[in-house]
């Protein structure tokens, strides 16, 4: 079938939204490193809109730091794709013209890093997940003895990491006399904005401090709060979008209506007025930044886990499920006193239209896929209110059962002795730790809770916590998911 292209466009359904600017005249401002389906989905869509209401030079060059597939998929289309918003009411389709190309890392790296170090070059956003980031998610701090690191430090000019790709592209703007890039972190870490700086100056440091202390008297590093559900693309989703265009889309990305992001106004070299196009442009993210860590991205997690040892693949189907819909309430009610309410929102109202959201039929977000790298995310999500639950004297029954469900998930078996295809830097270490305790709720988790760079040293020797995950973990591998969230429901 004819392919999504520049050449096609005008042969689309007229209910097809397609950008409304002159796309030829677009030059790149914005490099994203990681041009997955959630920064097609959030920023590039936020970004379309600023060009649609006030154009500038404002387009994004894509960077892939593994595999070439966005950029063999995109390019043929001249980088556009359709975004896809599904709710109960039907499908909206719109045409994101925004990305102008997409580079691969490792098949080129001098050319990103020539992009990184254009003058025309103003932002450097990314989405590279959580392990992106080469740190220790625990501390906050770069793993120096992080193979993609070592290897940086080793070839400047050929990095694989994330923070080795910025710093070199810092560096060459320094060395060309030209100001530093703003640093624009779109995922899911506390204090994104601050922890990424101080991994790029600590990674500076290790072969040139003085481009360190540059970095720190000249760089932008912006927090930010980013939120819209993304599931990943399937098949299915590729052939209806193709229904619907009347032409082949290769790339098209699947979102919610709802978005939300919130963003620290500290920009070195301007941005796009994306204020005007609903972002919140604030003097403080983190009140923003914490609420959906805890409250979204707590539960989330919680209900991923839950949801996929009870056969749920999608969390709009464990979340349906009455029982694990009561399991969020009552973890809701753990979490909202730990969370200072920003500026105009009820956290009542907030956990409310979450569970709206998490029910959409209309979306397919894979439980599997939300499990991932529970390692790098359990910290930030679960733990710190568990910390707080317990230095306040409070019940963690529902957040413990989260970290109880991770446990059995990582162990690597579902609830009918099926394998569990279990993704997470430290899944070799799970399993080595896992076929050493076997079934056994005690031996377990206490194998697990010994991973410092997860629980640290303080969980591990709370009793409050360690007997209630070894009490849900033991009820999990006995009665099954749903009979131990209903437990806590009854």
């Amino acid at each position: 079938m004819t392919r999504l292209s520049t050449a096609t466009l005008p042969a689309l359904p007229a209910a097809i939204r397609r950008p409304a600017y002159d796309r030829a005249a677009l030059k790149p401002g914005i490099v994203h490193l990681g041009l997955g389906a959630f920064a097609r989905g959030h920023l590039a869509e936020y970004t379309e809109d600023a060009l649609e209401r006030e154009f500038g030079d404002w387009g994004i060059i894509g960077a892939s730091l593994q595999r070439p597939d966005q950029r063999d998929r995109l390019k043929p289309q001249d980088g556009l794709y359709t975004l896809l918003k599904r709710s109960p009411a039907g499908p909206d389709l719109r045409i994101i013209g925004s990305v102008l190309d997409v580079l691969v890392a490792p098949e080129n790296p001098a050319a990103l890093i020539a992009r990184l170090a254009s003058a025309g070059t103003k932002i450097v956003s990314l989405t590279v997940t959580e392990k992106g980031y080469c740190h220790d998610p625990a501390s906050g701090r770069l793993k120096a003895e992080h193979p993609d690191i070592v290897h940086d430090i080793a070839n400047p000019l050929a990095p694989r990491s994330a923070i080795g790709l910025i710093v070199a592209g810092l560096k060459a703007r320094r060395d060309a006399g030209l100001g530093p890039f703003t640093v624009l972190c779109c995922d899911n870490l506390p204090h994104n904005g601050r922890v990424l700086a101080g991994l790029v100056r600590d990674f500076a440091a290790l072969s040139d401090d003085g481009l360190s202390q540059w970095i720190a008297a000249n760089g932008a590093f912006p927090c930010t709060m980013v939120d819209r559900i993304v599931p990943a693309t399937t098949d299915a989703d590729i052939s209806e979008v193709e229904r619907l265009l009347g032409v082949h889309d290769a790339a098209p990305v699947i979102g919610e209506p709802f978005r939300q992001w919130a963003i620290e106004d500290v920009f070195g070299a301007g941005r796009p007025k994306w204020e005007d196009v609903g972002a919140q442009m604030v003097s403080e993210v983190a009140p923003f930044e914490f609420m959906k860590l805890r409250m979204l991205n707590g539960a989330h997690s919680s209900l991923a886990y839950l949801g996929y040892l009870a056969g749920h693949e999608t969390v709009s189907q464990a979340s349906n499920d009455p029982v694990f819909a009561r399991f969020l309430q009552g973890l809701w009610g753990e979490i909202i006193p730990t969370v200072p309410a920003p500026q105009g929102v009820a956290l009542a109202d907030y956990a409310s239209a979450l569970l709206t959201r998490f029910q959409n039929p209309a979306i397919r977000h894979r439980t599997w896929q939300i499990a991932m790298d529970g390692s790098q995310k359990l910290p930030q999500r679960l733990l710190g209110t568990i910390r707080d639950r317990l230095t306040a004297g409070a019940p963690i029954a529902h957040l413990a059962l989260g970290v109880a469900a991770w446990m059995r998930y990582v162990q690597g078996t579902d609830e009918t002795g099926a394998a569990i295809d279990v993704k997470d830097p430290l899944a070799a270490e799970f399993a080595r730790r896992a076929a050493g305790a076997g079934r056994d709720a005690r031996a377990l988790s206490t194998a697990l809770l010994g991973i410092e760079s997860i629980f640290g040293s303080d969980l591990p020797r709370e009793q409050r916590f360690a007997q209630v995950v070894e009490r849900h973990l033991a009820m999990l591998f006995d009665k099954g998911a749903k009979a131990t969230a209903a437990a806590l429901t009854a």
